[in-house]
């Protein structure tokens, strides 16, 4: 029994895959990412919201948000805590995306959801990425910084006041109550992650579509641009974001001169693909 998990910082997807049978049992669990959570927390949650049945299971491979060098052993050990499975591997969200959407081929893989990220992959291995730097320094185009950058604009009365009105209304909230969540509750990137929902909602409305366009321009300036590659090979997405946004990803990403390929809303599809052909 393999099992196969794709952890974003709100939420982790896991597929128990039974080599024998090609049977895919799948369950969701809250995100586990180590810079926000330590090996006893991650536990803990395993313990609380994992559904799968985790005997026998022989080899884990686990991608997820945070897991670069000198963060993964803190998720290997609350799996191993947790399955006590002969093989783990631990690796990052970005080779999640690259696996998943080059495959064994050259690409250009992204990552538009809470997060946001990015490399150039050359078939077998990450060659560059630019640091993402989380949503308070990067992050660009990001479903937390959509959300910062919607939240900044209502509460600076940059949008006209029938869509301030109309966003305090739908989350029913206050400034205060959003100044509390930002700067003193756990987990902000998910909080301010959850806006962009306004943002499809309302994505016909001037001031919306170009709030949109305007983090995508930053993303593919600040990010895709420094990738020499980037001209010549498609760009692959996977992520909410992408997906929900992908009109505008599409146009924005065509002013730039750069050639779209796949968009996917979640890489493990083809993670079972990648995995299936190993």
């Amino acid at each position: 029994m393999h099992l196969i998990a794709d952890s974003g910082s709100t939420k982790t997807s896991w597929c128990l895959q039974d080599q024998s049978t090609g049977e895919i049992s799948r369950c969701q669990t809250a995100g586990m990412n180590p810079f926000f959570q330590d090996t006893s927390d991650m536990v803990s949650m395993l313990e609380t919201e994992f559904s799968l049945e985790a005997k026998g299971v022989d080899a884990i491979c686990f991608y997820g948000a945070g897991c670069v060098n000198q963060k993964k052993d803190v998720v290997r050990a609350a799996l191993e805590a947790f399955f006590n499975a002969p093989s783990i591997t631990v690796e990052s969200d970005l080779m999640a995306a690259a696996r998943s959407l080059c495959g064994r081929e050259e690409g250009i893989a992204c990552i538009l959801g809470t997060g946001s990220n990015s490399c150039y992959y050359d078939g077998r291995q990450i060659i560059q990425q630019v640091p993402p730097l989380g949503y308070i320094l990067g992050d660009e185009g990001s479903g937390a910084v959509l959300g910062k950058m919607l939240v900044s604009d209502v509460l600076k009365n940059q949008f006209p006041g029938r869509l301030q009105a109309a966003f305090l209304d739908t989350f029913n909230t206050t400034p205060e109550a959003i100044m509390e969540s930002v700067y003193r509750k756990a987990f902000p990137n998910r909080y301010l992650a959850g806006f962009t929902r306004f943002l499809s909602t309302h994505i016909n409305e001037p001031e919306v579509n170009a709030l949109v366009r305007r983090a995508f321009d930053a993303f593919l300036a600040r990010n895709i641009a420094q990738y020499s590659k980037a001209g010549s090979l498609p760009l692959h997405f996977t992520g909410s974001i992408a997906l929900v946004f992908k009109d505008i990803l599409e146009e924005s990403a065509r002013a730039a001169g750069f050639r779209m390929g796949k968009v996917a809303g979640d890489p493990m599809n083809g993670l079972l693909n990648y995995h299936a052909m190993s």
